[in-house]
């Protein structure tokens, strides 16, 4: 059943739920802000630590993918430590982890201090990751989640902006040094903590843990009556099982799903952006004009990636926008002397599609798995998403002095073609369904059989 024909339950909320899922949603939003924010600021000021700390360009790779080698780790450890211990306390955690790792960049003395420290980051961002939009989609009613969940993508992509254009801000009109730069994620880091303190746990995991005498309190409280309690709640079955049934028969093609078309997603994207100055450079771009573009572009879509969310469906806002973002790189690849306006137009491209499809990464692993196994499955396929984006940003900058511009590109657009053929083969379609149905062992995708999904 396609996105626009599934049936709904009632969409008027309770005023109780109404405020509570703008406070959660705003708290989880923050966060993934944050994440934006560190992971885009370190763009700006990457020549300025070269330069000051003398760094050699395979360090400068290994400082721009440290928060990403970080998520690879805290992503399925805290996953895995928030299936088993509950959502409430690693959510106000990682942020705490925030403000003290955000502060102490500001006095690293070498690039292995600031590489460790970043590194430590990156795990706090991880942990955001496995935590947040499972959370948020536990506590949301079926036909709120895709949308409410796909704010949190599009907060990302917003801190990503706003760090640039702070960056810039205070590294060229203020002329502040990069230590005080890279540090400034702490100050909004405080205010989200502020934000988060007093949270519930989330009902779906105290119900999965046999608590719902707890589940039914909570839900009662913040999320509206019995009538809803009964219809998203109730039927949540008990625990049965540990990670290992990410690759079990049920499971096993979701995982490879989800691992393969997130790292597809952001392989190319952050490879580009973090290198920004150095790839805009080499096609003869204006740097900070074509940076502020495709980043702006990118917000553009994410914004988009929200609106179109429960009207179009999952598979087809991968589908398409990984298509086109393939052939606005390729563009680039087979034609880097191609006029300005060409090449500005591929990159603009490339970060409006990209975002659009990226909205996805938040709503879509977490209804494909149990309670059980949701923040556990968000946060290994995080991680898988990293490798790919971690080894493009740390090769990019080698690329760029060893190949070119134009090789460098291609090997980006067959990363979105990968993904295309990932998504068209194995995803199925979750708008508008409930969270228990969505990930139920037996929903296949559009051409799936039962035959299949034991395979």
């Amino acid at each position: 059943m396609s996105a626009s024909t599934t049936p709904e339950t009632d969409t008027q909320p309770d005023p109780r739920q109404r405020r509570f899922l703008r406070r959660v949603t705003l708290a989880t939003a923050c966060g993934e802000g944050l994440d934006g924010y560190d992971l885009g600021i370190i763009s700006v000021v990457l020549l300025s630590i070269s330069r000051d700390l003398d760094v050699s360009t395979a360090w400068a790779g290994l400082i721009g993918a440290s928060s990403l080698i970080g998520i690879f780790v805290g992503g399925p450890l805290f996953g895995r430590v928030t299936d088993r211990f509950g959502r409430r306390r690693p959510f106000l955690v990682n942020i705490v982890c925030f403000v003290i790792f955000g502060v102490s960049q500001a006095f690293a003395q070498t690039v292995e201090q600031l590489f460790v420290i970043r590194l430590l980051l990156g795990m706090a961002i991880g942990a955001e990751y496995a935590i947040g939009t499972p959370l948020l989609a536990e506590f949301a009613p079926a036909e709120r989640r895709g949308r409410l969940s796909a704010w949190l993508i599009a907060s990302w992509y917003i801190g990503f902006l706003v760090s640039v254009l702070a960056g810039y801000l205070m590294l060229d009109v203020l002329g502040l040094g990069w230590r005080l730069i890279v540090a400034s994620s702490a100050l909004p880091a405080v205010a989200t903590l502020i934000l988060r303190s007093g949270m519930p746990e989330s009902p779906r995991w105290l119900m999965s843990r046999g608590r719902r005498r707890e589940a039914r309190a909570v839900t009662l409280e913040h999320l509206g009556g019995q009538e809803f309690f009964d219809r998203e709640m109730a039927d949540e079955p008990p625990a049965r099982g540990g990670v290992r049934n990410l690759l079990s028969t049920a499971y096993r093609r979701r995982t490879l799903l989800v691992c393969g078309f997130w790292a597809c997603n952001v392989a190319p994207y952050f490879a580009i952006v973090t290198f920004a100055p150095q790839v805009f450079g080499a096609l003869g771009l204006a740097e900070h004009a074509a940076t502020i573009a495709t980043d702006a572009m990118a917000v553009v879509g994410a914004v988009t990636g929200v609106a179109l969310m429960d009207r179009i469906g999952r598979r087809a806002m991968l589908i398409g926008p990984f298509w086109v973002c393939a052939a606005a790189l390729a563009v680039v690849g087979v034609w880097p002397s191609a006029p300005v306006a060409v090449v500005m137009a591929s990159f603009v491209a490339f970060g409006y599609f990209n975002a659009i499809g990226g909205t996805l990464t938040g709503p879509y692993p977490s209804e494909l798995f149990p309670t059980e196994l949701r923040t556990t499955a968000v946060g290994v396929a995080a991680a898988a998403s990293r490798i790919g984006a971690a080894l493009g940003t740390f090769l990019l900058p080698v690329g760029l002095d060893t190949v070119g511009i134009g090789p460098t590109m291609l090997v980006g657009s067959a990363f979105c073609v990968a993904g295309a053929v990932i998504t068209a083969l194995w995803a199925p379609e979750t708008a508008g369904r409930p969270l228990l149905e969505t990930s139920s062992a037996e929903l296949l995708p559009p051409s799936g059989t039962a035959a299949e999904a034991a395979a």
